[in-house]
Parts: C-alpha cells; sequence; structure tokens
C-alpha cells in the first residue's frame, strides 16, 4: 500500500537525530530497512562466540547490550510511527537508554535468541510500515520534545542502527 518514496527533508529532521538519517542512502525506507535487516542478520552472525560480552572499555556496552539497544531502540521509534500515523497527538516521552540496558539482562541470553528478536523485531516494522497511507506517512506528532513524521523516525531507526553496527566494527572487533 505505501512504499514511500522520499527522504525527510533536512527541516523535517530534529537536529539530534540529523546524523543518522545522514548516515541512510537512498530514498525508499522499506526497501532500505528490508536490506539492512539481512545485512545486519548477517554482520550478527559472523561475530565470533569470544567476542558477544566483550567491552571496549569498563563503561561501555558488550556487544549484546548494543543489539539489545538497537531491538529496544526499534521498539520504541516504531510505536512512535504507530501513534503518529493513527493520528495520536499526545506528546511522547524520551526513554533513557542506559535504564533500559541495565534492565535488559543482554547477558543472560543466548546471542542467537537476540538475533531472533532481531529479525522478529524488523519484521514487524516492516509489515506495519507497508500498509500505512501516504497520508500517514506526512503526519505529525511529537516525540521527546520534537516534532517528527513517520517517515522520519523510519529514517531514524535505519540510521541509528547503521550506527550502532559501525561502531561495533570499529571499536569491538
Amino acid at each position: 500500500m505505501s512504499n514511500t518514496t522520499r527522504r525527510p527533508a533536512p527541516a523535517e529532521i530534529p537536529p539530534f537525530y540529523q546524523n543518522y538519517v545522514a548516515q541512510v542512502t537512498g530514498d525508499n525506507i522499506e526497501d532500505i530497512l528490508d536490506a539492512a535487516r539481512k545485512e545486519s542478520t548477517a554482520f550478527f552472525e559472523l561475530i565470533p562466540a569470544e567476542k558477544h560480552d566483550y567491552r571496549y572499555a569498563p563503561d561501555k556496552w558488550t556487544i549484546k547490550e548494543v543489539l539489545q539497544h538497537i531491538i529496544d531502540s526499534e521498539r520504541v521509534f516504531a510505536y512512535r510511527i504507530l501513534r503518529i500515523a493513527r493520528g495520536d497527538k499526545t506528546p511522547l516521552p524520551g526513554f533513557d537508554q542506559n535504564v533500559f540496558a541495565q534492565h535488559a539482562e543482554a547477558d543472560k541470553r543466548s546471542f542467537y535468541s537476540l538475533i531472533a528478536e532481531y529479525r522478529s523485531v524488523r519484521e514487524a516494522t516492516l509489515l506495519m510500515l507497508r500498509y500505512l497511507s501516504p497520508e500517514a506517512w506526512e503526519r505529525k506528532g511529537t516525540a521527546s520534545g520534537a516534532e517528527f513524521s513517520p517517515l522520519t523516525i523510519a529514517y531514524i531507526t535505519a540510521g541509528h542502527e547503521a550506527h550502532h553496527l559501525r561502531i561495533i566494527a570499529e571499536r569491538y572487533l
């Protein structure tokens, strides 16, 4: 139904999120997120087991915690997309990623269960996006004190993931 082929304009992206969107190439967000699902799954599956609980500094997350953070963030972003796409004007709060990480207990899970959860969450996001009307993509709502459209949040989702994969590649592997 939707298959939008427009990138958000710079003015549509709150300043904090501009770096994430800048990391995304292409103009069909559904195709971008679907390709990222495949590429990210392959990337994570190639990480050796001895690296799963590795942190590059004492106060940094492990790779398992980074993957859990990507999953949790996508769930929050998808919820924001849903609320805004459905016309809900209720301002949505931010979330404390460090509190989420502290209570996620990623260290108690197998790495492969996290990969399976990542794939499921992405599939759910893609199914939701696939059936948004053109009008729903353009609706505006407030989250974390800034105005967003579902289109912008979808690009943030892709850019946030790309950001963390780059950090894992540069600092963990």
